[in-house]
């Protein structure tokens, strides 16, 4: 069974212009980014906590992604 994490990262990555804010917030405020995150899973009945967001993109195989999160995990 999918996690709220993976479902919700599927649903914003479908949605290039939803990508693409964050990736720009995560660059100036990687923590304002990742409750982001939280909140509009918690506004599409995808609730996640920060951790399982985290644990999620480190455990994803897509080499897009890990440039993304190499980029902003300083602050995360």
């Amino acid at each position: 069974m999918s996690s709220n994490a993976e479902k919700l990262y599927e649903r914003i990555k479908k949605n290039p212009e939803q990508t693409q804010a964050l990736f720009r917030q995560a660059l100036q405020n990687p923590q304002g980014a990742l409750q982001t995150i939280c909140e509009l899973g918690k506004t599409v009945g995808l609730p996640v906590t920060p951790e399982e967001v985290k644990s999620h993109l480190e455990a994803l195989d897509d080499d897009e992604t890990k440039k993304w999160f190499i980029k902003v995990r300083g602050g995360l």
